[in-house]
This record gives C-alpha cells, structure tokens and sequence, in this order.
C-alpha cells in the first residue's frame, strides 16, 4: 500500500518471527547509542550515497542501511534516481510517485520514507521554486520540452536529481531537521564521480544563474563532510576492479569516499587443509564413499539411495569432488579479492549471500548486520 495516509497499526513492522521480542531490549539501548557506548563510523554524515556496479545489490544495500539508520527512532528518507522503482519492490509497496512516502518502521519506533525522484517533476517544480512558472512547466511537459531539457542537458538532469536530495537534507522545520538522514541511491560506479560533481557538468551551461546557484549548493552538500559515499561490491573480479575504479574517480573529483560494503559473501564450507586438497584433486575418494555410506546417503551396493540402481556411488563422489573443488576455488579468488579490497583503506562492511532471495524480513536482516558492523 502507498503509505502517506495510512494509521500506524497498518504500517509494515518488522517481519521476522519474535521481532518484538528482539527490540523489546535492544543491544547496545537506545539510551546507550545516544552516549557514544557503541561505535557508528559515519557519525556526522547526513546523505549516504550508495553506488555499485549493476548486480552487485546496492539498492537492497540502500534499503537496509536507510533502516538501519532508522532505528532508535530516526526519521531517514531514501531516495532513487534511476526510475526503476526498484526500492518500492524491496519494500513491498505500489510503485512510488514524486512524493516522500513512508515504507517501513523501524525497530525503535523509527520511519523510512522513500521518493523516486523524476527529473521532469523535478524541473517543473525548480521553475516554480525560482520563476513561479508551474503552469507554464505543466505546459511545456505536454509539448516535449521538459524532457528535451532534461535529456540533452544530462548536467542540469543530475543538478536536479542531487538537488531534490541536497533539498531534503537542509530541510528544516521549526529549527529542526525533518530527516535525521538520507540515503540516495545513485547510478551505478562508473559514472558515480561525474553524476555527483554538478559544477564540473554545468559549467559549460550556466556560468550564473539559477541554475548555477543550484549546482553550487548542491556541492556544498556533496563534498562537505556531510557525505559519504559508499561503494557495493562483490568478491568478483570485474566488480572489485570497478570499486577500486570509482574510488580514485570520487577522490580525484574531491569527494568524499565513504565505505565499501562486499555483498553476498559465501562462508567456507570446507576447512584451509580441505580446500588446498581440494583444489588440488587430492580429496580422499574411499574416504567420502565411506562416509557416505555411513550417513546413509550411499547403499552398501554402491549406489546412491533412492536412485534404484540409477546412480552409481562413484558417480556420486566425483560430483561432490568437483563441487568441493568449484567452491575451494571460489573461496581462495574471494580470499585475493578481499586483499585488493582492504588495500583500499576504506573501512569495509560485509553482507551475507541469501540463498532465498531478498524480501522485507531479509532487509531487517541486513540492516541489523550493519548496525552491529557501525556502519549506522
């Protein structure tokens, strides 16, 4: 459901079995966080940029860390800009408008709210702010040339993108931050530094000017340090290569790096002795049929039980040998990409692989793990 209006009661709660009984006395309190008992890297920072080559999960990485960062009573807004509506998904909810909409409760009486931002509502709404042209922006989306607008001057696209969640952050009422954070989640790495650093892309636009003022407070957001830009990863080559790629982008821009979260990490099932044999072909055969066997997974006719005589033990074994060997090698390629990883000097959070899939409960999952990790 769209949740602008509904009752508290309707919201959706956290999900997993005994949730309640979870947050009903959280470790480290609430009371306890406020103290600084319990260490948050990100203490100042107020938008949380979150970018990450295609697949690796940086929108479900935005959906949990803009939970986590709700919990104890936070108000956060998170916010994309792609137009894929891929957060309304996460959350379960119809597909969102240009409205800040609330999605989810946090533990601790916190809220997440959500905005798709649309550049072409974006700009109607900037000709309103500064020229009061809303009618004649209306107007001028019926003819085509709001998106003309937006579409062949992708710099003043992007102004309006980081503008509306620059907007969110300053936004005050009655002296007080409306939102204790936001989180935006940005286009993919390759093209995160150019996306954030408007100035650079408008100034062959507008060298005054609205316009340029908008680009101008916009950085003074983005590379203050109340940013961080954080960087969604795989133990895979290519992703890995990109993360390091879009860290010297960010830095040679100016701007502010933030953490890299490695997702969907597999844990060993094997131990060091176990994967090196395994690698090398030298897993004990007789051993594993035995075992096999014993366990009742193999007959002692040396077949596979239940196959009624249609796979072999033998066959059984190399199968899981080559298995063993797939997962050794997968481990060890994890294990040098982790090194190029740290090599970076960013601190660095890690998420599980969810062999199921990723659904509600599983974002209050997440966002527990990087809460317990300080990343909120």
């Amino acid at each position: 459901m769209i949740l602008g209006t509904t009752e508290a009661a309707d919201l959706p709660l956290d999900p997993r079995p005994n949730a309640a009984a979870t947050y009903a006395h959280p470790v480290p309190t609430i009371a306890a966080d406020d103290a600084g008992a319990r260490s948050v890297d990100w203490p100042a920072v107020r938008l949380h940029v979150v970018t990450g080559k295609g697949g690796t999960g940086k929108t479900t990485m935005a959906a949990s860390l803009a939970l986590a960062l709700a919990t104890g009573g936070k108000k956060v807004l998170v916010v994309e800009v792609e137009a894929r509506q891929g957060l309304a998904q996460i959350f379960d909810v119809p597909p969102l408008p240009y409205a800040e909409r609330r999605v989810a409760v946090a533990p601790g009486g916190g809220e997440v709210f959500a905005l798709a931002i649309d550049p072409e509502d974006a700009l109607i709404e900037y000709l309103e702010m500064f020229y009061n042209l809303r009618r004649a922006g209306t107007a001028l989306r019926k003819m085509g040339a709001i998106d003309f607008a937006t579409t062949v001057a992708p710099g003043v696209r992007d102004v309006l993108l980081t503008g509306k969640a620059k907007e969110a952050v300053r936004r005050k009422v009655d002296g007080h931050n409306v939102y204790d954070a936001v989180v935006m989640d940005a286009p993919p790495t390759g093209r995160i530094a150019r996306f954030l650093n408007v100035n650079t892309e408008v100034a062959g636009l507008a060298r005054s000017g609205p316009i340029r003022g908008q680009a101008d407070a916009v950085m003074e957001v983005i590379a203050s340090r109340l940013t961080a830009v954080h960087l969604v990863t795989l133990l895979e080559e290519m992703p890995v290569q990109e993360t390091a790629d879009g860290v010297s982008d960010l830095r040679a821009a100016g701007l502010p790096v933030g953490g890299i979260v490695v997702n969907q990490v597999r844990r060993p099932l094997l131990s060091t002795t176990s994967q090196t044999k395994a690698r090398r072909g030298r897993l004990d055969l007789e051993a594993m049929a035995a075992d096999l066997e014993k366990v009742g997974v193999t007959t002692a006719g040396g077949w596979l039980a239940g196959s009624h005589g249609a796979l072999s033990t033998s066959e059984v074994v190399t199968a899981l040998a080559a298995e063993a060997a797939d997962h050794a090698e997968r481990i060890d390629l994890e294990s040098r990409e982790r090194d190029d990883i740290e090599a970076l000097g960013r601190p660095t959070y890690e998420l599980p692989f969810l062999a199921e899939g990723v659904d509600v409960a599983a974002i209050y999952e997440l966002a527990d793990l990087l809460r317990s990790q300080g990343m909120a």
